[in-house]
Parts: C-alpha cells; structure tokens; sequence
C-alpha cells in the first residue's frame, strides 16, 4: 500500500505571482499573432534602413561617376578627332 505522507501531498495552487505572464495585460504578453510580427518586421526594417539608404546613396553615386567618365571619354574622343583633322591638313599642306 502507498506511503500515507506521500498521499497527502498535493500541489499548491498557482498565485498571479507564481505565473506573471497571465497578470499582464494582453497586449504587454508576447504573442505569435500578425500584430507582432509586423511589429518585429516594421522595427527590423526601421534598424536597416540607414543602410538601405547609405546603398541607395552609394549606387547614385556609381552611376553619377559613370556618366561623369563617359562624358570626359566623349570630350577627349572629340579632341583627339580635331587634333587629328589638323594633323591631316597640316600634312596635306605640306605636300601639295
């Protein structure tokens, strides 16, 4: 037969201070409802946008000195041709 101490244990019951997440209200509990994940998404969005824009902000920059650099390679093409039509008459000149 069963030890009589062991029989008269039971367990105590549970105080709002033994369990503090059912004293809180329900929006201060953690949840794994949309509400909360769109919260941890919004703040995780909020934390990498500074580097989304310095990104961005690179990128324009890139594609700033790209046009920048065909621009110049236009410019010195086109000098490069009037220096060569000069050396061309400059050369005709002399022969005729």
């Amino acid at each position: 037969m069963a030890d009589p101490a062991i029989t008269r244990i039971r367990p105590t019951p549970t105080t709002d201070k033994q369990v503090p997440s059912m004293n809180r209200p329900a929006e201060a509990r953690p949840s794994t409802s949309p509400r909360h994940e769109n919260t941890q998404n919004r703040t995780l969005t909020m934390q990498l946008m500074p580097e989304a824009l310095a990104r961005v902000h690179m990128q324009e920059r890139l594609q700033e000195a790209e046009r920048e650099r065909l621009v110049r390679a236009v410019q010195l093409r086109r000098r490069a041709e009037r220096a060569s039509l000069r050396a061309r008459r400059a050369l005709a000149s002399v022969v005729l």
